[in-house]
C-alpha cells in the first residue's frame, strides 16, 4: 500500500476513534506504531488484529508477499511499539508466536479471515504472527500461565 494511502488511513482513524476505517474486509483494525529500525522514526501502521484476552495478535502477511512487511522486522529489532485501537492507546512488548500458541492462534486466524490462507500460499512461506503484550496487563498472557 503506497504510504499516503497509510498516512491517510491512520488520520482518518485517528480524528473517528476507529469509527471510520476501524474495520478493513470485515476485520478489526488497529494503528501499529513501531520504530523504524534503520531510520529510527516513528512509523504507523494499520493492520487487521486478532483479539486475544488483552493481546492483539496480528499477522505478518505484507499482502502475500515474499518478504515480511516493514513493521514485523521493526518489531523484532525493537520490541517496544504502541497501538491505537478505537480511541485508546496502548504501549505494548511484541513476542512472535511460536509452536503451539501459534497452531492455535491460526486457526483462529483463518476461520475469521479466510484470505490469509491464500496469503500463507502465495507467500511460500509461514506468516509469522506477532502478540502485541500491553507493557501493563491486566490479565496474564496465556504463554506465561503455561511456564
Amino acid at each position: 500500500m503506497p504510504r499516503w494511502v497509510t498516512r491517510l488511513h491512520a488520520w482518518v482513524y485517528r480524528r473517528s476513534g476507529g469509527r471510520f476505517l476501524g474495520r478493513m474486509g470485515g476485520q478489526p483494525v488497529l494503528l501499529l506504531q513501531t520504530t523504524g529500525r534503520r531510520s529510527g522514526r516513528t512509523r504507523t501502521t494499520p493492520v487487521q488484529y486478532l483479539a486475544d484476552g488483552d493481546t492483539f495478535v496480528v499477522v505478518a502477511s505484507n499482502a502475500g508477499a515474499a518478504r515480511p512487511p516493514a513493521w514485523y522486522l521493526n518489531l523484532r529489532a525493537n520490541p517496544h511499539a504502541r497501538v491505537h485501537v478505537g480511541g485508546r492507546t496502548i504501549d505494548v512488548r511484541a513476542q512472535e508466536a511460536a509452536a503451539q500458541e501459534r497452531a492455535e492462534l491460526w486457526q483462529r486466524l483463518t476461520a475469521a479471515n479466510r484470505y490469509l490462507e491464500r496469503a500463507a500460499r502465495k507467500a511460500g512461506r509461514d506468516l509469522p504472527l506477532m502478540a502485541l503484550v500491553p507493557s501493563t496487563p491486566t490479565t496474564p498472557r496465556r504463554a506465561a500461565d503455561r511456564s
